[in-house]
């Protein structure tokens, strides 16, 4: 049996007169009075700590830390080490105790430089001692060890020992690690000798530099090193105070698989003023597989899954971990927390375990009341993930599902996930696996063939470039009857010849199915009404093949069934385009980007024919403008004596409208309102019959009652 490296774990702390040095961080002593500054009271001066109390904090909060999470399968012993080792506990489960490790540090006491001298302190004496207790068995191991079992003496026996002392050099450090590794092969030979110890088969040491909070560090941090057969090293050089006691715990998460969960929105009473109330956060640590739930969830919102949730993990400042923010709920009593469907349950304990809003809390839970925590979410409705609650004096916190419940039976394929969906391809994925069966590969694979699982995996990513699975989200899936054999040949490897030529048989079929107006064979299933329109079906389905023949273009057969679709398609996906706005040119990008077809022959005669207008207009122009005035009204008579002929033989504009037109073109570039007004008026003079005294008249003005004129000036004779 192995046994994990933190089931055996040894701090050694360094009991020399350096550590009753100042670690020169300041601490408020009399900070209540300073906040008051009550007249004629001076404040007390700040206090600092020394060296050797940091260090034995931290390693008790590293300490409370284990023992809360996993009070039973983590064992923690201590050496301290000045002139010779002492031990503070044992294996045992009974000296495995946070009260009595606090007796021992008081019965040590801290270092004085009365009783002892630097020099004569070695940190040595700490490790060996350490090795030689990692080379005891726990009551675990003896029993397994002692069982009458096949495995019995199968036992692996692996550990931890942290280091937390001083050094001169990065060479000395180095000099530690070589000692540390001689005596660790000594202690093996003795174990195996014997039937009381047992062997160290894997050893991890931590060597912690500690310094004062403004001295400067010589040691360079070095990450873990293996050192053949058994031993991993890692160094590193950190300040003392609040550095090392953050450092411990950082350590702490990663040695024992700990995760972090910040409960935020906590509303508490202020303490001077009751009636009014503030949101807090908690920090709590539990076992990391808290989060599996969670990972999942953030990996679908990474992934673009429809479910709306917001960042999860966030680095707190000042930390090295990660932690995820829950949001707290509306508690409910103890009886609702026994009807949640929950996944896991895992003992937690907060990260700053004196501070007020962790103390009310823990006070809050352990009177009968439950917490829910709710997943935050950008869109949605609510999402509770976990419960706080306590149970026999411990607080734990539940993981509830939040996907369907495994008590339930498991749903049929025919009503779809949630009986939402229910149009599954069934039948086409009876298929799909018919087709991807796998069986024994009897050949010999040569060189630079790929291996047989490698084949199989790029058939089936192939095979899935583009596969529906659902019956509404396709169209040309619903018609194999008019797509084969382009359905099945497209996701081949390579197209031969016939093959290409039977693809572009098929896109033709389309082309004259479409020219003729053919309904498709569109299952109307989840559509009410009429459905959409023909030509819409149409484009749908253009738009579907491309996708699928654009996912599997990866050779020049496939390459030649592309230009041939897009020539096919690109004068429907044209007039669409008019028709439907930003559809049919968003559909045209995505082909011009893909390297489409040439341009049609129809398009191209269209152009050259407007050029050739555009050109014999603009001659006529230039012809005109260096007549005389003479010639311009002579010019113009015989236009409008043309022009009243062909109105009378057809139903073309008249002259002036012909003029203002012309006018219009000589300009340059045309405005949309000067195009709409030229085909209004071209319109209305299909209508109109012109006045024929001004088709006759000089100037195109005709005199009215002429006659009279010519009456009058005869009777005036």
């Amino acid at each position: 049996m192995t046994f994990p490296v933190d089931h055996k774990t040894v701090f050694v702390l360094d009991h020399s007169p350096y550590f009753a040095e100042s670690c020169r961080q300041q601490i408020e002593f009399d900070a209540l009075t300073k906040t008051i500054r009550t007249p004629g009271i001076i404040p007390l001066a700040p206090i600092c700590k020394s060296l050797w109390t940091c260090t034995v904090e931290a390693a008790m909060e590293y300490c409370r830390i284990v023992w809360d999470i996993y009070p039973k399968d983590k064992l923690i012993r201590f050496v301290i080490s000045d002139r010779s080792a002492h031990f503070l506990n044992s294996w045992d489960a009974d000296q495995q105790n946070y009260n009595l490790l606090l007796n021992s540090f008081a019965q040590i006491g801290p270092p004085s430089l009365r009783k002892m001298s630097q020099k004569d302190c070695n940190i040595m004496h700490g490790l060996n001692a350490a090795i030689e207790a990692l080379c005891q068995c726990s009551d675990v191991q003896h029993e397994k060890r002692t069982s009458l079992v096949e495995n019995a003496a199968k036992v692996i026996n692996r550990g931890r020992v942290i280091c937390i002392t001083s050094f001169k050099s990065d060479q000395y450090a180095r000099s530690i690690e070589e000692s540390f590794l001689a005596a660790l092969m000594q202690h093996n030979k003795l174990a195996a000798s014997t039937d009381t110890l047992i062997p160290i088969h894997n050893c991890k040491l931590v060597l912690m530099h500690t310094l004062p909070v403004d001295a400067s560090c010589n040691i360079t941090d070095r990450p873990l090193k293996e050192f053949p057969p058994h031993l991993y090293s890692e160094v590193y050089a950190i300040k003392s105070g609040r550095y090392l006691s953050a450092k411990l715990c950082n350590m702490v998460l990663r040695h024992c698989n700990l995760a972090s969960t910040t409960v935020t929105g906590i509303p508490m009473k202020e303490e001077q003023n009751a009636n009014s109330s503030a949101n807090y956060d908690v920090e709590l640590l539990h076992p990391a597989d808290a989060h599996i739930e969670l990972i999942k969830t953030d990996s679908h919102r990474l992934s673009g899954s429809p479910m709306k949730c917001a960042p999860l993990r966030t680095i707190k400042e000042g930390s090295e971990y990660e932690t995820v923010t829950l949001k707290w709920c509306t508690p409910r009593n103890s009886a609702a927390s026994e009807l949640q469907f929950c996944t896991g349950m895992f003992r937690v304990t907060p990260m700053d375990v004196n501070s007020r809003p962790s103390t009310c809390l823990t006070n809050f839970i352990l009177n009968g009341r439950a917490v829910m925590l709710e997943m935050p979410r950008e869109s949605g409705s609510k999402v509770m993930s976990h419960m706080l609650s306590s149970h026999g004096g411990e607080i734990f916190i539940h993981t509830l599902g939040t996907s369907r419940s495994i008590l339930e039976d498991p749903p049929s394929i025919s009503e779809g996930c949630g009986g939402r969906v229910t149009d599954y391809r069934i039948n086409d994925f009876g298929e799909f696996m018919k087709s991807a069966k796998l069986v024994p590969y009897r050949k010999v694979v040569h060189d630079g063939e790929f291996p047989p699982n490698e084949q199989a995996k790029r058939y089936l990513e192939r095979l899935t470039r583009y596969w529906p699975m659902v019956i509404s989200n396709t169209t040309i899936f619903n018609m194999p009857q008019h797509l084969e054999p382009l359905l099945s040949l497209i996701v081949k490897e390579a197209l031969t010849d016939d093959d290409v030529l039977e693809c572009k048989k098929t896109i033709y079929d389309l082309v004259s199915m479409d020219s003729r107006n053919e309904a498709l064979p569109i299952p109307s299933m989840g559509t009410r009404g009429k459905g959409p329109k023909r030509d819409e079906q149409y484009r749908v389905l253009w738009n579907e093949l491309e996708t699928l023949v654009r996912a599997h273009c990866t050779t020049d057969g496939h390459n030649k069934v592309l230009d041939c679709l897009i020539t096919c398609h690109k004068p429907y996906s044209e007039l669409s385009g008019k028709s439907s706005g930003s559809g049919g040119s968003s559909s045209l990008n995505r082909r011009s980007g893909g390297g489409g077809g040439d341009k049609t022959p129809i398009k191209e005669e269209k152009v050259e024919k407007s050029q050739n207008e555009t050109e014999i207009a603009l001659k006529e122009i230039e012809k005109y403008n260096k007549m005389t005035e003479r010639e311009k009204s002579d010019f113009n008579r015989s236009e409008t004596i043309t022009d009243s002929a062909k109105v009378k033989r057809s139903d073309s504009p008249p002259l002036k409208r012909m003029k203002l037109t012309l006018k219009c073109n000589s300009a340059g570039p045309q405005s949309l309102l000067t195009l709409w007004t030229n085909r209004i008026n071209a319109e209305h003079s299909k209508r109109h019959v012109e006045f024929s005294g001004r088709l006759t008249a000089e100037g195109n003005i005709a005199k009215l009652y002429a006659s009279l004129e010519e009456n009058h000036d005869g009777n005036s004779d």
